[in-house]
């Protein structure tokens, strides 16, 4: 009983603080899991590390898309919130070892590519740096791989820049902090996208696909319509994706770097999901691939997360974090804070000097 009410606290707080502006539906469904003694009980049949609403939420909602509870998916798109409720219940109750195999299996994503308007300029700094006219993108944590696409998509600030393609299905904006405008160069050419992720998608596989929209709340439809916009693009040039885990792969995904070109290793918001000891011998991997051509590390991590780079006084877990840029050259290694972002890249504050428009690249 101790751990059904634990559990339920975690659905009634998920519900009325974490869901409540963001899907009234999944609002409306944690509650009323929180209530029912029959729900919490299948839900404690899972995994311990895999009961967590968002988990539990997902693995519903990809049964919903897959045809498999037929009466949940109706009043999802009914946004029918009491009978969405009690679909959830009945469908968790009547079909628990299925929701138990999907939570086991999976993982939550939320790897959309609005990270793109913290990576964008991020990259081009690194290349003006060393002078690279191209660049092999290798994200770590890459989960679909959709930031890989960072050139492929338009991205507009709040301060009226623009970078991208504004022709491109996918479409982002992003607020600016402060009065320092972003880098105003294009993207060098993009000649090797690779992720890294111990559990990739493949957004061509139609249920690693589903997955990822099954992630999204089915009350969503600007987030929805935009994933799929990016799975789209995604699928016209899929990237090469490497499973495992990254600090024994990045050799190889260097390795498929064309020579001349300066291989950028993009890290958001996945490297607190490693021990110290993993980011330190991270770092050390970046180091040993500088060895022969200049290497750049493009972060976006909370304040202190990332190795090297300065958290310009900031405190840990300040509702922030820290846009990193490192380049590793030889046995140089410059390493410093360019920016910080709030929202997953949705607010910008951007630090660097920036070039003027009259040096900057067409």
């Amino acid at each position: 009983m101790g751990r059904a009410r634990t559990l339920a606290q975690v659905y009634r707080h998920f519900g009325e603080v974490d869901a409540a502006e963001t899907s009234p539906l999944y609002e409306r469904v944690a509650v009323a899991l929180s209530e029912s003694d029959e729900a919490l009980r299948a839900i404690e049949a899972v995994p311990a590390r895999k009961r967590h609403p968002t988990v539990i939420l997902a693995a519903l909602h990809d049964l919903a898309l897959a045809g498999r509870a037929p009466a949940l998916a109706a009043a999802y798109a009914a946004a029918d919130g009491d009978a969405a409720a009690g679909a959830a219940i009945d469908t968790l109750v009547r079909m628990t070892d299925s929701v138990v195999a999907i939570a086991a299996r999976r993982q939550t994503r939320t790897n959309e590519t609005g990270r793109c308007a913290v990576l964008y300029p991020a990259i081009v700094e690194a290349a003006r740096r060393v002078g690279a006219n191209a660049v092999g993108l290798i994200d770590v944590g890459c989960s679909a791989g959709l930031n890989l696409n960072v050139d492929r998509v338009g991205i507009t600030y709040g301060n009226g820049q623009s970078l991208g393609d504004p022709s491109s299905p996918v479409q982002l904006s992003s607020s600016i902090v402060g009065d320092r405008p972003i880098p105003t160069r294009a993207m060098p050419e993009v000649v090797a996208r690779i992720g890294v992720d111990l559990d990739p998608v493949d957004v061509t596989d139609a249920d690693e696909a589903r997955w990822l929209r099954a992630c999204l709340g089915p009350d969503q439809p600007e987030r929805v319509a935009r994933l799929e916009a990016e799975m789209a693009l995604a699928a016209t040039a899929p990237p090469l994706l490497l499973r495992g885990d990254a600090v024994e792969v990045l050799p190889d995904a260097f390795a498929r770097v064309p020579a001349g070109a300066l291989p950028v290793v993009t890290t958001t918001w996945a490297l607190s999901h490693f021990p110290l000891e993993s980011r330190l011998r991270f770092l050390h991997r970046l180091d040993e691939a500088a060895a022969g051509r200049p290497v750049a590390w493009v972060s976006a991590e909370g304040v202190g997360v990332a190795p090297a780079i300065p958290t310009l006084g900031d405190r840990r877990a300040s509702g922030h974090s820290i846009i990193g840029l490192a380049v590793f050259d030889g046995p140089a290694l410059r390493a410093e804070a360019i920016g910080r972002c709030w929202s997953r890249g949705r607010m910008l504050a951007w630090l660097a000097e920036t070039d003027s428009p009259a040096t900057a690249a067409p």
